[in-house]
């Protein structure tokens, strides 16, 4: 049996209310350079994401237009 499975699932959005609660004071130079760098590249995984998903209901939309 795999540990994960005992743990409670995480609700949505939850890791992002607790990465914006972090005291960024604690973080070097470097370290916030690359906590950008993570953060820009899930912006783009995002914005990615939500293309596909306006091209899915546009589809949609142009199908089932009367």
């Amino acid at each position: 049996m795999d540990t994960d499975d005992l743990e409670p699932r995480r609700r949505r959005g939850e890791a992002l209310q607790a990465l914006a609660r972090e005291d960024l004071s604690l973080l070097g130079i470097e370290e916030l350079g690359e906590r950008i760098a993570a953060l820009e590249t899930e912006i783009m995984r995002i914005r990615d994401q939500l293309q596909k998903k306006q091209g899915s209901l546009s589809a949609a939309e142009a199908l089932f237009k009367k």
